[in-house]
């Protein structure tokens, strides 16, 4: 059984940092397309923050391009998102997210996890909150 574990959340200023870790059970990260997303209350769109492919290639959504850093550290197989320079717009429920077998998109419409989105692993969510 795949099992996803994200820790690092909280609240912060705007321009502070927090960094969001993933731990798995049951699949190693650099075997699969990983990544984390993100979904404010009252968005209908689960949207992808960052991703990084089987083939290396790194993804960010454009808003957080220069701000956030996602990594991988295969010896422990873990994941991380080094989230820095924060505003409000990111404040969201950050999710962490494998899929084995295709790519993860960049996103779609309905709730993060695995009722709307079947085929990848998902957490269970983190909160992030900014304050301005």
């Amino acid at each position: 059984e795949v099992r996803l574990v994200e820790s690092g959340g909280g609240s912060v200023q705007a321009g502070g940092s927090l960094r969001l870790s993933c731990s798995a059970s049951g699949l190693l990260f650099g075997d699969t397309d990983v990544g984390w997303y993100r979904q404010g209350a009252g968005n209908e769109w689960c949207e992808l923050v960052a991703r990084i492919e089987t083939a290396g290639h790194i993804f960010y959504l454009h808003v957080v391009k220069g701000r956030f850093t996602i990594s991988q550290d295969p010896a422990k197989n873990l994941l991380y998102l080094q989230m820095n320079s924060l505003i409000s717009e990111d404040t969201a429920v950050y999710y962490c997210a494998a899929r084995d077998n295709g790519a993860l998109p960049s996103r779609f419409r309905g709730s993060c996890g695995p009722r709307d989105y079947k085929w990848s692993h998902w957490g269970q969510g983190t909160q992030v909150t900014v304050s301005t």
